[in-house]
């Protein structure tokens, strides 16, 4: 047994999985901590490495290409101090942050993990249900359904809309892009129906706007990492990006005019009832007869 022990957390390796447990100190990010502890199987890892800093060192675990849902949904833009496979290490501990790295590398030269990109997940993302309160409204998911419900300061045509309720098989992907603080981020559940919306997220009702506490919102990557574990792994995708399983049988037309239709009977519904504007009814429709 390899192990190391750290404020930021713990690494321990038994010779075919690195169990990462993150710290309790308040220090440590919350994302990190609400995600908990993840069991990295040998096969998963494409490298590990330790650098030394002035002050402290990191540890650094690279996974393969798709065998995390994390980091398929997060797309690597968790900020450092939130993304679970880098440890902070005092540099008393570098000796042992070394040793922990070359035991990882020796088994994997033991037991030739593959280096190609995973076919499968091998991680299988954080349990479900999940629920996560964030700045536009709070979305959960229960493994099987997504539900969204806006909050008060959500913008009125998802406030009049209602919750918004999806299921997985309805599902092409899911993109998220994290708050920075500076920017405004999103979470974005993309259906077949809608894979051609060019709704910016503050006004899509099938995307959360994440504007608010930075801290708060990065937690809105747990669902997007829950769903994205339930998907069609990236593997199975065609040029399109979509699950080969998932593509219309073609003529196709016929399935686009009645979502189109279905679209347009929506906006003018909304036109109706006043919660949009003249502008904005105009501006939607254009937008989505230039989709189709």
């Amino acid at each position: 047994m390899a192990e190391i022990i750290q404020r930021d957390g713990t690494w321990a390796f038994d010779g075919s999985t690195v169990r990462i447990t993150p710290g309790l100190h308040r220090s440590v990010a919350l994302f990190r901590q609400t995600y908990g502890e993840i069991a990295v199987p040998l096969e998963a890892v494409a490298g590990v490495v330790y650098e030394p800093e002035r002050k402290r060192g990191r540890l650094r675990l690279r996974l393969r290409e798709g065998s995390d849902p994390l980091l398929q949904a997060t797309g690597g833009r968790l900020p450092d101090a939130a993304d679970p496979y880098r440890l902070t290490v005092d540099l008393d501990r570098s000796g042992v942050a070394e040793y922990v790295a070359e035991e990882i590398r020796q088994s994997m030269l033991l037991e030739q993990t593959p280096k190609e990109p995973a076919k499968i997940y091998l991680l299988p993302g954080p349990p479900v249900p999940v629920s996560v309160r964030s700045s536009d409204g709070t979305v959960s998911f229960d493994g099987s359904r997504v539900r969204i419900d806006w909050n008060d300061t959500s913008d009125r045509v998802k406030r009049a809309t209602g919750p918004r309720i999806i299921d997985v098989g309805e599902l092409a992907r899911v993109e998220w892009l994290p708050n920075s603080g500076y920017e405004d981020g999103f979470l974005r559940f993309v259906t077949r129906e809608t894979v051609f919306s060019k709704l910016p997220p503050e006004r899509d009702p099938f995307a959360l706007d994440l504007w608010g506490s930075t801290r708060r919102d990065l937690l809105t990557a747990l669902v997007a990492t829950a769903v994205t574990a339930r998907l069609p792994h990236p593997s199975t995708r065609g040029a399109t990006g979509r699950p080969d399983a998932a593509r219309p049988a073609k003529p196709a037309a016929p399935d686009h005019h009645d979502v189109l239709l279905r679209r347009l009977r929506e906006l003018g519904e909304l036109h109706r009832d006043g919660v949009l504007t003249d502008e904005e009814f105009v501006a939607t429709k254009a937008a989505v007869l230039r989709d189709f």
